[in-house]
């Protein structure tokens, strides 16, 4: 069998001139963006939960916690839960903090990572399009991460990080070098280290680098193995780095662990051999080896991680999966999103679909059939996994921007030659790259079809959203009291730990699988069973936020529950309320009040 053939690689190195003056550049704008929306996360820090949570860890971090302790004491019942996030998330906001405070790390933490995203765009894009895609690369990545407010400051959760990460990836492999590879296969292991919600894309980007291997032989076997030897190395590094030697040996699905380890190595290796020991024989032979490698893999996951190959929520309560999972937004599928809010869908799943067709079609890159196949992989998982969970739409959008500046910049070329036409095309291809725009779209003949006022629409977002619980000044009065443990829903928890000295017996995380059924219990369930739970978790205040949109689907779950009594003013005589004034209403326990 002979080698076929895919399109010469463009084999520069460097990022493309000018390449970090526009990151520079579109990273200010997205600011100002966010400096003209209020800088929504710093006013109103409840609307993220997770940057909330990554605060109190670095604060924990700071204050003394060990490196290897995952736990969050101060959440759950009694002992607190292990966190399956990474410290090496952790690290730099903790440096970050621990310099400038914490108010200009909320600035300078997701900037720094806003810049490295827009560099390795415009980088990918000029792979794919041209030194001309640059600028339409700028404008579309500048709109979609705004909207997307990945990188808004305030934003200290991880998935910006691992943004950066699949970028640094894709663009590793697009350099169609040896040192390329070797750095898209340590940012592999780096993101699968942060969180395993990359997992796909990592074997998207591995079964590319072995794809393109197998089709061209030698020409890539300098990728092939880069890529395997960076991911092997860098897993190994990551494991020793953020878990303690005792820790190596317990199985986790949900986070990295040395079960994921021994499989990254493994496949790694693997790759980095065959690609060494075959990559001048046949495509047969170098198929074989690869096989070889694939079985291995198999057989250590088998061994190493039995149980990881199911469903990752298969073994959460259904009362949490009804109750709570089926309600979190980032975790919708694409049917739901479809019926619950089309124009969000059309937001989040039309242009990945429009740059599949485009790499498909080879109406982007210029022939670099190598390029376009690599990036069509990636960008296919990722759309893939967006159907499953909308939280994927942060990379398949992202990852989009370069395919459709190429196709900008392609269109661009011809405009000129093609007259009226070509400009017409031009215009088009811009309007249909801009996934804000379809949004847009459906919204507005969703508007012709039922009718309503917008200044109707703006007052009604702005009474629910003072009403949610969003601000810190929300909380004043619950910090001001004595240290205890809180009741109160999930979407509190973090807001909770953030902004007061208590501990909070829910939060939205899958691992705090007992204090979160405890609240659920308590707030569906009659009052004097919520009492019983409440004297057996020891809380000492119970905190009702009327205006969360979670406290309204479980009021409405539960019609006869405490929650619901509540909100109708039936207060049980065992609760006291709390005079506050504030959006979130406060109820001590009885029993906990001093005589």
């Amino acid at each position: 069998m002979t080698d076929m053939a895919l399109a010469e690689p463009r084999t520069d190195r460097s990022l493309p001139g000018g390449g970090f003056a526009l990151a520079v550049a579109g990273a200010a704008a997205v600011m100002l963006l966010a400096f003209a929306a209020g800088l929504p996360k710093l006013a109103e820090p409840g609307i993220d939960n997770d940057s909330l949570m990554r605060l109190v860890t670095v604060r924990d971090l700071l204050a003394g916690q060990g490196w290897f302790d995952p736990t969050q004491y101060r959440m759950g019942p009694e002992g607190g839960f292990a966190m399956h996030w990474s410290r090496l998330v952790d690290a730099p906001i903790a440096l970050l903090v621990a310099l400038f405070g914490e108010a200009v790390a909320a600035f300078v933490w997701p900037a720094l990572l806003l810049i490295a995203a827009l560099a390795l765009i415009v980088a990918i894009s000029e792979r794919l399009g041209g030194a001309e895609a640059r600028f339409p690369a700028l404008v579309l990545a500048v709109t979609a991460l705004h909207f997307l407010a990945t990188f808004s400051p305030g934003t200290f959760d991880h998935h910006n990080v691992q943004l950066v990460l699949a970028l640094a990836m894709l663009a590793g492999l697009l350099a169609g070098t040896g040192r390329g590879g070797l750095a898209a296969g340590a940012a592999g292991a780096l993101s699968l280290a942060v969180g395993m919600e990359t997992l796909p894309l990592v074997a998207a980007a591995g079964a590319g680098a072995a794809l393109t291997f197998w089709l061209r032989g030698r020409e890539e076997g300098r990728v092939a193995s880069g890529f395997g030897l960076g991911f092997a190395a860098a897993a190994a590094v990551t494991l020793g780095a953020t878990l303690s030697s005792a820790a190596w040996w317990q199985t986790t699905c949900d986070a990295y662990s040395g079960g994921h380890a021994a499989v990254a190595v493994v496949a790694g290796l693997g790759l980095a051999a065959a690609a060494r020991f075959s990559g001048q024989r046949s495509a047969a032979t170098r198929l074989g080896a690869l096989a070889a490698t694939g079985a291995a893999v198999q057989a250590v996951v088998l061994f190493a991680l039995p149980g990881c190959l199911a469903d990752p929520y298969a073994d959460l309560d259904p009362r949490l999966t009804d109750y709570w999972l089926d309600w979190v937004s980032e975790a919708q599928s694409v049917a739901t999103m479809l019926r619950s809010d089309p124009a969000q869908a059309a937001t989040h799943y039309v242009t990945p679909l429009v740059a599949l067709v485009l790499l498909a079609t080879g109406a982007v890159a210029r022939g670099n059939g190598r390029a376009r196949l690599l990036a069509f992989l990636i960008l296919a998982t990722a759309t893939i996994v967006s159907w499953w969970q909308v939280r994927g739409a942060v990379f398949s959008m992202t990852l989009a921007v370069p395919v459709l500046a190429g196709w900008i910049a392609r269109m661009r070329g011809r405009a000129a030659a093609d007259g009226t036409r070509g400009s017409l095309r031009l215009a088009a291809a811009w309007l249909l790259s801009f996934n804000v725009g379809w949004g847009l779209a459906v919204q507005g003949a969703a508007a012709l079809v039922s009718p309503r006022s917008p200044d109707a629409r703006a007052a009604a977002i702005e009474r629910k959203n003072a009403a949610a619980c969003r601000k810190e000044a929300d909380f004043a009065a619950l910090a001001g009291m004595p240290a205890t443990t809180v009741l109160a829903i999930s979407n509190l928890g973090a807001p909770i730990l953030a902004f007061s000295r208590h501990r909070a017996l829910a939060g939205p995380y899958h691992r705090n699988e007992t204090g979160n059924l405890a609240v659920l219990d308590a707030l569906l369930g009659p009052a004097e069973a919520a009492r019983s739970i409440a004297a057996r978790q020891h809380v000492g205040i119970v905190a009702i936020c009327p205006g969360n949109p979670e406290t309204q689907v479980l009021a409405r779950r539960a019609p006869d529950g405490l929650l619901a009594k509540m909100l109708g003013g039936d207060v049980p005589v065992w609760l006291l309320p709390v005079e506050t004034g504030a959006a979130l209403q406060l109820y001590r326990i009885r029993s906990a009040i001093a005589p």
